[in-house]
This record gives C-alpha cells, sequence and structure tokens, in this order.
C-alpha cells in the first residue's frame, strides 16, 4: 500500500464512520434493541480510533518507506474490516454467528499496533536520530 492509498483508506473510512455514526443515531435508535445500538456504537467507536492511527501510519510513510508500516497500515485496514463489519452486520442482522469474526478482527487491530511499535522502535527511532531518510 503507497502512503498516498493509506491516507485515502484514512480519510474514507473516516466519512463512512460518521455517516455510520449519523445512522445510528438517528436511524437505529427506534430500529434496535439498546444492546444491539451499543454493539454498533462500538464498531464506530473502533472504526474512528483506527481512522486516525491509518492517518498517522500514512504520514510516517511519506517520511519512512518502511515495509512494517506498510504491514501495520494493512493490518488495521483488515481490522477495521473484520471487526468493525462483523459488530455492523451482528447489530443489524441479530446473527451471532458473525461474533465468531470479531476476535479475528481484533488479533489484526493488535497486530498492526505492535507492527507500528516495532516499525517506529527500530528504523523510523533510528532516522529520526540520525537525520537521515
Amino acid at each position: 500500500m503507497s502512503a498516498r492509498l493509506i491516507l485515502l483508506c484514512a480519510a474514507l473510512s473516516g466519512a463512512l464512520a460518521v455517516m455510520l455514526g449519523a445512522f445510528a443515531a438517528h436511524a437505529l435508535r427506534d430500529m434496535l434493541e439498546p444492546r444491539l445500538l451499543e454493539v454498533f456504537q462500538t464498531g464506530v467507536t473502533y472504526q474512528f480510533y483506527h481512522v486516525f492511527a491509518l492517518f498517522g501510519v500514512g504520514l510516517l510513510l511519506q517520511r519512512y518507506p518502511l515495509r512494517a508500516l506498510r504491514l501495520s497500515a494493512a493490518l488495521f485496514v483488515l481490522g477495521m474490516l473484520l471487526f468493525c463489519g462483523s459488530l455492523y452486520t451482528l447489530a443489524l442482522t441479530g446473527g451471532h454467528y458473525f461474533g465468531i469474526i470479531t476476535p479475528i478482527g481484533g488479533v489484526s487491530l493488535i497486530a498492526g499496533w505492535l507492527v507500528l511499535a516495532f516499525a517506529i522502535s527500530g528504523k523510523v527511532k533510528q532516522n529520526a536520530d540520525t537525520g537521515e531518510r
């Protein structure tokens, strides 16, 4: 994934999160039982957190073209799709079998953060300290 594509994914995912949050607040409020509405809102919240993470990785990648940063971004995107997507689907359909996908997405999000930490602690920190690119 290029830095531009990562930033584009972050921007589009941010717009989608706003739309889904508004949809939940206005259309779903009276349609879903409170517990399922809470599940949907959890998906929106985690999507927003990872929009910012994805945006940060995209900016870092412009300065430090590291494979680990690309991997981190891919894990964040995959995690948002699986974690948030499964929560949205579970809330809208009531099909609890979608809940089996949620932990896989959660592990992907955690892995994205760990790979990002690895990238920052290694090459990014080294280049920042020496002023190299």
